[in-house]
């Protein structure tokens, strides 16, 4: 942490050293946010963005990652109320998932690629903004431009914005609290206009804390630090960010059946107090937990080199680290210690090695491991089923020591990348052409090692011994991405028609410091991808024809390095081919869209994880395995409007419907040795989408109130098991004390309840299991400006 923090310190030196002389940068500030849901005018692919009402609909206590929710072909699902959970977190954007298991689409924050987002090492936008800087985001559901910088944006990019300070020097304070503990504080001093005029800047600091909505025991607490500088110069503007985040979270437990959740609609069954039998709190909730630090800064600038010539660069550092924990009901018999006590109950070594020799579960005083009585049979029963007699503390003799672990698995990640753009505009034979292009480079490397520490006392608690009794791998992951791309766009008259190539190149190593394993170098080269479209002005003011093709792709990620013994001769890198054909209006009241779209996803990786309805493997060195599963066909419609009845009053609403099925592998025996049925529905994805809201606003009171619909869903992969469709509305009630009196300028009150009729549901869906979905949740906010 201590280096974290210097490497903060070192960051917003560097930023803040940004300033310079020039004109007045244009106010774009958090406050002042209006904008029209469709974005993308002569764009060639659809693209739709965060209203302020929908902004107004979260609590500021959740994660940026929910505003997205109501955009059409958008589903967010999160197990925590508050967002706080990054293990049952899913995003899916027109049949592409973001999860615990599958990695699909892209995500930016300020264009600045995040990193990924897997578990293991990834980091989704809300370890890098907060709720309160959020200048807004734009989902490009689809093909998305050519220049988004993820390699793993198989279905589109969604670009988090953040905000720019204000023109006039201001402190806020923001003050939340809510349902279930949650209580979080916010500062931010905007620096108004400085040197000259030219200069604007501005520092933040929030602290926020809850607990879970299950058991009420959970310590979730986050802090966040970011800065953020923007200048102008004559020929453009420079800017930097910097943010530092550090998060403790304590998990959610999916379920596995259909039976379990009608009988518990409100229970994970992870329990809130230590019993004392190691089988029952290996799912003491405080014992599953994400701890995660997160550092990235940015400088960034956007220069006309000359009236047709523009210039955009950036430059970039992040580094990530944390843990994920476990605690097994057991030790790992590592080392071979005779007659003289096991080691990994006495303490004082670590063994270094990926080979074990079995588990032990009680122990005599001497530290010797026991065996249970001959049939004796347990009656301990839990979401795990029936234990066997080895667990049972009834089936050993009177001074057995029930023994225990707490699993470690540590992961760090640091890259640094930079990206240069470039566009001209100019004639060809008197038509206007854009001709554009730009090269994106990241070195990146991935640290991963798990240890093994025995609690010290299984009976009292889960405490641990500070140094681990077993150390079980540790490897490195380097990874360098190259991406080239070029684009032309040509205007004929009202239609504009496009041509773009794109090209990853990317190589991903395995570095296994044991030496136990060999090490391994993972090309994963994209063909070169086309992209094509075009864009119709029609003679009806405001309406655009749009039609786009592209060729995404994403690169095998290091994940599947994680087990050496894995053969990776014949996995491909995941591929997708995208067709759009839509129409948008953009009016002074109204603003409205249809898309038709088809995807067809090659290659498919498929993630399967250790967690089973009998429970988690802790002894297997990975998260999972992978493999190639065909792929996916995708057809769909998404519908938007947003309509602004009368100065005070919008409606907004949007539909998608979506058809995704497995196309399967071609192998038939292949196909049944996974449980891959061609043709079925895709695990997790809605077949339809419906969202509605009322906003209206006056001079003091302003308020909303939406619903959303999430049709059907499966859960595994052979449809057996089908989660329900659910409703859920979220209502919100504000006032504003601006108009009021000057004395009470700046003071805002804000109200939200999200899932207002309390359903119950299923949320997040992997294959196998899914989350609960959070219940009704009140959160009251208040915020001040001097």
């Amino acid at each position: 942490m201590n280096s974290s923090k210097r490497l903060l310190s070192t960051a917003i030196s560097m930023v803040t050293a940004m300033a310079s002389a020039g004109t007045v940068a244009q106010d774009n500030s958090s406050e002042n946010i209006e904008e029209v849901v469709v974005l993308g005018s002569g764009e060639t692919f659809n693209s739709s963005a965060v209203t302020d009402t929908m902004r107004k609909q979260q609590s500021t206590i959740t994660s940026v990652n929910a505003l997205i929710d109501n955009l059409p072909g958008v589903s967010v699902n999160e197990g925590d109320t508050y967002g706080f959970d990054d293990w049952s977190t899913n995003i899916s954007v027109r049949g592409f998932t973001t999860s615990l298991d599958e990695q699909q689409i892209g995500t930016t924050i300020d264009g600045i690629p995040n990193g990924g987002s897997n578990y293991g090492g990834g980091s989704k936008a809300n370890r890098f903004i907060d709720p309160a800087n959020i200048g807004g985001v734009a989902v490009s559901q689809g093909t998305a431009d050519i220049a988004s910088r993820s390699n793993e944006a198989l279905g589109g990019t969604i670009n988090y914005r953040t905000d720019d300070p204000t023109e006039d020097r201001r402190m806020r304070v923001e003050m939340s609290g809510g349902e279930f503990d949650a209580q979080r504080y916010y500062l931010r001093y905007d620096t108004g206009s400085f040197a000259e005029g030219s200069t604007r800047a501005w520092i933040s600091y929030s602290n926020q804390e809850a607990t879970d909505w299950i058991t009420e025991t959970a310590e979730n607490e986050r802090e966040h630090v970011a800065a953020k500088l923007v200048t102008t110069v004559p020929a453009g503007t420079l800017s930097g960010y910097v943010s530092y985040d550090d998060i403790h979270e304590d998990n959610y437990q999916r379920i596995y059946s259909a039976a379990q959740f009608e009988q518990f609609p409100e229970n994970d069954f992870l329990s809130s107090e230590w019993s004392g039998v190691p089988y029952i709190d290996q799912l003491y909730r405080r014992g599953w937990s994400t701890l995660r630090e997160n550092l990235l800064g940015y400088a960034q600038f956007d220069l006309d080199l000359a009236e047709s010539l523009n210039l955009k660069g950036s430059v970039y550092y992040h580094t990530n680290e944390g843990r994920g924990d476990w605690v097994p009901p057991y030790l790992v018999d590592v080392t071979d210690d005779g007659d003289s006590g096991q080691s990994e109950f006495l303490g004082g070594t670590t063994a270094m090695t990926g080979r074990s020799a079995g588990q032990f579960f009680y122990v005599d005083a001497g530290g010797n491991a026991l065996a249970p009585i001959e049939g004796c049979t347990s009656n301990i029963v839990t979401i795990y089923g029936q234990a066997g007699a080895q667990y049972d503390p009834a089936c050993y003799e009177a001074g057995a020591i029930p023994v225990m672990s707490y699993r470690h698995t540590h992961y760090e990640k640091e890259r640094s990348g930079f990206s240069l753009d470039f566009a001209h505009n100019g004639e060809i034979a008197g038509l206007q052409n854009e001709f554009r292009g730009g090269f994106w480079y990241e070195d990146a490397t991935r640290d991963e090692h798990r240890d093994w520490h025995r609690i010290t006392d299984a009976t009292s608690g889960p405490e641990f011994d500070g140094t681990p009794y077993w150390e079980q791998y540790r490897r490195s992951y380097p990874q360098q991405t190259n991406k080239w791309y070029l684009q032309d766009a040509l205007t004929i008259d009202s239609v504009t028609l496009s041509l773009g190539a794109k090209q990853f190149l990317v190589d991903v190593e395995r570095e296994d410091l044991f030496s136990e394993s060999l090490d391994a170098d993972l090309e994963s080269d994209s063909d070169v991808l086309l992209s094509a479209g075009l864009v119709w002005e029609a003679p009806m003011d405001g309406t655009e024809v749009f039609a786009g093709y592209a060729e995404n792709f994403k690169a095998i990620g290091d994940s599947v390095l994680e087990r050496p013994e894995s053969n990776l001769d014949n996995l491909d890198p995941e591929t997708s081919e995208t067709i759009e054909l839509g129409l948008r209006y953009t009016g002074e009241a109204l603003a409205a869209t249809a898309t038709l779209f088809r995807n067809e996803f090659d290659n498919r990786i498929i993630f399967l994880d250790n967690n089973t309805a009998a429970g988690p493997n802790y002894l297997i060195g990975t998260n999972g395995s992978y493999f190639n599963a065909g792929g996916i066909e995708s057809d769909g419609l998404e519908l938007l409007l947003d309509y602004d009845l009368n100065p005070g009053l919008n409606l907004y609403a949007s539909y998608t419907f979506l058809d995704a099925s497995y196309i399967g592998t071609g192998d038939a025996a292949v196909d049944a040795a996974q449980g891959l049925v061609p043709g079925n529905n895709v695990v997790g994805i809605a077949d339809q989408l419906f969202v509605a809201g009322l906003d209206w606003r006056s001079s003091l009171l302003y308020g909303g109130l939406s619903a959303k619909l999430t049709g059907d869903r499966y859960v595994d992969l052979a449809n057996t098991w089908e989660a329900e469709s659910y409703v859920v509305a979220d209502a919100y009630l504000g006032l504003n004390l601006a108009d009021v009196s000057p004395a009470l300028q700046g003071i805002n009150l804000n109200l939200v309840v999200n899932n207002l009729t309390d359903e119950d549901y299923l949320g997040t869906v992997v294959s196998g299991g899914a989350w609960i979905g959070a219940p009704r949740t009140a959160s009251l906010s208040a915020t001040v400006d001097f």
